[in-house]
């Protein structure tokens, strides 16, 4: 795969004389054509060879955009998918925003939902200039052209792209060129097409930024604060001047550490343990997980917003009238991301400014990032972006915190050596940006019946929108929505419905993480479903069917993937078993549980997951999704959580921070609910309804609810 691109270069191969076809939009988003146009930001290009190469706006980082954004192109050009090649684009926000957020990048399971179309344009639209290319230069009616695996045909004639890109390269584009119906697919919705990405990850070709070595570049780490918050006072290097190695030590100018330097990795780590360091810990973290447990616990008590119509306030005689209440505290710890690529960012000098090596999440907030750092124009910061081994959300801060600590370690070696800064995995697992600490509380009034009165709902959370530079779009009448995401926005229909919201403000930094707030919404709110049905005596199923109106449609869909799930997994009432169901990312997902206990042993044998997520682009990445989805959900429900000693992170590394093993991860069996809705993101979906899935489960056989996690913290070990 070629990914070695910088803005003014990305048309390079058209100007040393091997002519291409490049289509894709102007900047007012109108579809356009051409050789070379510094006005186009090209998804497609073909050269004489008949050569497709599209240009993925989107980064992989595992979840499968590069093939389903090829997959769009391909599909529409009638292109040879073995052959169809892939690059990533350029840094450039006009060019290559993500439409949704009106900058580049990715996240959000945005990729494919907001390309879809666009994406498609792009190919139709260098299909229907080939066609009218080799019409004309055939003397033939368009009606005549048939192309089938990137060849092109009329008659006896036969011809590759390539043959054509010169005319088909001064014709007008249609502005509006015609799709594809369904029925006329043969690339969207196979249930088997081979992976974009997989040939170079096999066979070691692909580039990571871990690979990244150039000529006389130097390794960096940063010895940062202990604790949160904390402040570099003074250091020493003395002793860490005697390891072989070494090659300097400097104070970042932000006082948030030290950057070590070496001629490798070995000698950077080793270097930054001899380091001698004192810090201000004045505006530090340095309370206890207790303690701040504690804080969110006060905090859910005295709500300070309130996210639906109906206030806590507004809802207390309801509840003091109840015949029966069901009341529930869940408490959520920090999480961190792990992704099996540690952070890793390489910066180096150009003639111009400088280029950043990166498997790059969000472009445009780097890009800014890195010029603000080193004063550099725009113009001047080439990203060079590269396969990424893995996120969940780490790799895009809303600060850019560890590109500008590669530029800011750059700097200090007055930018003229290439540095590679590193991240161990001790640095990823103490490094904060978590998923945020939360708290429920939850009080169900019923009638005596078992009918839903009332509802007070309140959570508890570190805002991860406010203070950044998404505040002003995401955070509305003081409410940051990722908080809530899941119980205000709840598609269930119940009645007198509060939801209070809290901020919890503390050092420790947080972040997005997969599936964002509805990591621990679902696992509330489906949890106390259940229990609202074991109250009731009613099936946990039934139950959530009868709150859905099927005249909505996206309660219909919901529905739909309950029953899809139920029959499925060949569910039965009063079977021991386990269910929750979500809707996140415009995307319903459902989920049934079997496990098996022996005593305090737990082991997941099996799930069965149905999903509907519009369109089904790409079965199998859809599938490993899920699979991946659900996998990433009990690594982190069964046994994980970032805890806190006066400040300090006690975890260390995996045997602390324990991934899921080979053994638990269970059988997962998933179903795809058939949609013409527009494709919607499946990279975060499947892992809100796994954990309380599990969770039911336990309780239908121990009788025992869990709401506290990791579930360890209840008592029950997992083989």
């Amino acid at each position: 795969m070629t990914t070695d691109i910088s803005r003014r270069g990305f048309l390079k191969a058209t100007a040393a004389g091997a002519a291409a076809l490049m289509v894709g939009f102007t900047p007012k988003g109108l579809l356009a054509a051409g050789y070379e146009d510094s006005a186009l930001n090209p998804f497609v290009r073909i050269d004489s060879e008949g050569v497709v190469t599209v240009i993925l706006k989107h980064f992989e980082m595992g979840q499968g955009t590069s093939t389903g954004l090829t997959t769009l192109v391909a599909e529409e050009l009638d292109a040879d998918w073995a052959t169809v090649r892939i690059e990533f684009a350029p840094s450039d926000t006009e060019k290559y925003k993500n439409l949704f957020f009106g900058a580049q990048g990715t996240g959000g399971s945005t990729a494919i939902a907001n390309s879809y179309r666009q994406y498609r344009q792009a190919g139709a639209t260098a299909r229907d200039l080939l066609v009218r290319a080799a019409a004309r230069q055939w003397g033939v009616a368009v009606e005549q052209i048939r192309i089938d695996k990137g060849v092109i045909s009329a008659g006896n004639r036969k011809g590759r792209f390539g043959d054509f890109i010169r005319l088909a390269a001064t014709l007008e584009p249609n502005p509006e060129p015609r799709l594809k119906s369904p029925e006329q697919f043969k690339l969207i919705g196979q249930a088997k097409l081979p992976r974009k990405d997989s040939q170079d990850k096999t066979d070691g070709s692909a580039r990571f930024a871990m690979d990244v070595k150039l000529p006389g570049m130097v390794y960096a780490v940063i010895l940062r604060s202990p604790k949160f918050g904390g402040t570099l006072t003074e250091f020493s290097a003395r002793e860490a001047a005697k390891v072989p190695g070494f090659v300097d030590a400097k104070a970042l100018p932000n006082g948030a550490g030290v950057a070590v330097y070496g001629r490798n990795t070995w000698a950077a780590f080793k270097a930054r343990q001899a380091i001698e360091a004192e810090w201000d810990f004045a505006n530090a973290e340095t309370r206890s997980s207790d303690a701040l447990i504690q804080a969110h616990r006060e905090l859910a008590d005295k709500p300070q917003f309130q996210a639906r119509e109906v206030s806590t306030d507004a809802v207390q005689p309801t509840l003091a009238g109840a015949a029966r209440r069901i009341e529930a505290e869940f408490v959520f710890p920090f999480l961190a991301h792990a992704p099996m690529e540690p952070l890793v960012c390489v910066v180096e000098p150009t003639a111009n400014g400088v280029r950043v090596h990166d498997g790059c999440q969000f472009p445009t907030i780097a890009h800014g990032a890195v010029a603000g750092v080193l004063k550099l124009k725009p113009e001047q910061v080439e990203i060079e972006t590269l396969y990424a081994g893995g996120s969940f959300g780490r790799r895009a801060t809303p600060g850019a915190d560890y590109h500008v600590e590669a530029a800011m370690a750059f700097a200090l070696l007055e930018r003229k050596t290439p540095v590679k800064l590193l991240w161990s995995r001790e640095d990823d697992i103490h490094g904060g940006y978590y998923r945020p600490m939360a708290l429920h509380k939850a009080v169900i009034g019923l009638d005596a019946e078992g009918r839903i009165l009332g509802w007070d709902h309140r959570v508890a959370a570190k805002s991860i929108i406010k203070g950044s530079p998404f505040e002003s779009a995401m955070v509305h009448n003081g409410i940051d929505h990722t908080t809530v995401e899941g119980v205000a926005d709840t598609l269930y229909r119940v009645p007198n419905m509060a939801v209070g919201v809290s901020d919890f403000h503390s050092p420790v930094p947080v972040l997005w993480w997969r599936s964002v707030g509805n990591s621990h919404t679902a696992y509330a709110m489906e949890s106390l479903l259940d229990m609202l049905a074991h109250a009731r005596g009613e099936d946990p199923i039934a139950l959530r069917l009868s709150l859905l109106d099927r005249e909505n449609k996206e309660q219909a869909r919901l529905a739909g993937v309950i029953e899809a799930a139920r029959d499925l997994a060949g569910w039965r009432p009063g079977q021991k078993r386990g269910f929750a169901a979500h809707y996140s990312f415009d995307t319903f997902v459902a989920v049934v549980a079997d496990i098996s206990v022996d005593g305090s042993k737990v082991h997941v044998d099996k799930l069965y997951v149905a999903v509907d997520c519009g369109v089904a682009l790409n079965p199998d990445v859809i599938r490993a999704q899920m699979e991946g989805g659900t996998g990433f959900a009990l690594g982190a429900i069964l046994r994980n959580e970032i805890t806190l000693d006066n400040g300090e992170v006690i975890q260390d590394n995996f045997p602390q921070y324990q991934p899921l093993r080979m053994p638990d991860m269970p059988e997962v069996s998933v179903t795809i609910v058939g949609s013409a809705e527009a494709p919607t993101g499946v990279g975060e979906p499947g892992v809100p309804p796994t954990g309380p899935a599990v969770a039911n489960a336990i309780f239908a056989h121990t009788g025992k609810r869990i709401t506290e996690l990791p579930m360890t913290k209840a008592g029950f070990s997992f083989v």
